[in-house]
């Protein structure tokens, strides 16, 4: 059982605040990825978690049971490194093994549990080969491993995918994912690549400037997001954002003028807004429409095409709007360069955010998503 709880938990180094105010419950056996920005605090704390970085201010529970002042190597708790920290001279059972011999664990036991993590980690058959014979992603199940083996009530994974390439990396994030569904294990893992927390996340925890800006499921971040920097951080490619101009607040829908002076109704409830300040409409890049099912049309022309075989992104130069804006395409469109693609808006398909950057709640429903 791993369940945690974190209760106004701050961390403060030389007076200056890197985490603050973070109120947090994980469930046993869920899967929880922090998330955000280099600088925001999700590896500082996680390494709280972990007992390697000492708590300023709250308190946090594992199990009910404090644990602020508890050392790491007592708490119920194992942590993957982005480093492998592997010992050069010893097999991969012997690095696996290491730390239960620290811990004077029976032989035979020892041999049970390494002997079913190598099973679960596919590494029987490399039981006795050295460090130096092993692939990254190798090396990096032989980390997961000693961890593994200690049983812990939490696993602790800090970007431990960050060191390898890019089709290692896919094949890594599907096997931890069968790893959690095989244990039903409480895991936390931090990433800066939101594909990786959209992906393997039941909760996506994501963090700014040392808070928790948003807490939820994937699909609910990406689809109803808190703010604008939430839903710039979640979704790749990043949401379209363009400056627009607030005509009628309302609370099913709210009228916008768009760059080119068409108006927008999107569906939002947009009463906390006031007619004629600006706002910025959001716009992810399979969310346009043909110009046939459009309420609004921008013109614009591509600027480059990034043909990936299974879809485009036309990247794409708008009269008035400052930067470009990417929309998906299917992988066969053809287009060259300065061609007019016309950019279709469906108001139940866009955001909108206020001059703060807080977002209007979307009044739409999409199945088997929370808000």
């Amino acid at each position: 059982m791993g369940r945690l709880t974190l209760e106004g938990i701050g961390k403060a180094f030389d007076g200056i605040e890197i985490s603050r105010d973070i109120d947090l419950t994980i469930e046993d056996g869920e899967f929880v990825v922090f998330v955000g920005p280099s600088g925001c605090g999700k590896s500082t704390l996680l390494r709280m978690i972990a007992g390697l970085e000492e708590i300023t201010r709250g308190e946090m529970c594992l199990n009910g049971e404090r644990i602020n002042e508890i050392p790491p190597q007592e708490r119920d708790i194992g942590m993957v490194f982005q480093s492998y920290a592997l010992y050069p001279h010893l097999s991969v059972a012997e690095n696996m093994a290491f730390g239960l011999k620290l811990a004077r664990t029976d032989k035979a036991e020892i041999r049970r549990r390494v002997d079913h993590a190598a099973g679960m980690l596919h590494l029987t058959e490399l039981l006795d080969r050295r460090p130096r014979d092993l692939s990254g992603g190798q090396r990096q199940r032989v980390a997961i491993g000693r961890t593994l083996v200690k049983e812990p009530a939490v696993f602790l994974f800090d970007e431990p995918l960050s060191n390898l390439d890019a089709a290692l990396r896919v094949d890594m994030r599907v096997q931890i994912a069968e790893l959690h569904k095989r244990l039903k294990a409480t895991m936390i893992y931090v990433t800066h690549d939101q594909v990786e927390a959209m992906t393997l996340a039941d909760r996506i925890v994501l963090l700014s400037r040392g808070r928790i800006a948003q807490v939820g499921p994937p699909l609910s971040l990406y689809h109803f997001p808190r703010t604008r920097e939430v839903a710039e951080f979640i979704g790749s490619p990043r949401i379209n954002t363009l400056e627009v101009e607030v005509v009628e607040p309302g609370r099913q829908h709210t009228t916008v003028r768009l760059p080119g002076g068409e108006p927008l109704r999107v569906a939002v409830d947009g009463r906390g807004l006031t007619a004629g300040e600006r706002a910025t409409l959001g716009v992810r890049a399979e969310d346009f429409v043909a110009p046939e099912q459009a309420e609004a049309t921008l013109s614009a022309r591509l600027m480059v095409a990034e043909k990936l075989g299974y879809e485009t992104l036309a990247h794409l130069r708008v009269a008035g709007v400052e930067g470009t804006l990417t929309r998906r395409l299917d992988g066969l469109t053809a287009l060259e360069d300065g061609q007019a693609v016309p950019l279709g808006l469906a108001g139940e398909r866009c955001h909108l955010f206020g001059p703060d950057g807080t977002a209007c709640p979307r009044q739409v429903e999409i199945p088997g998503v929370s808000h």
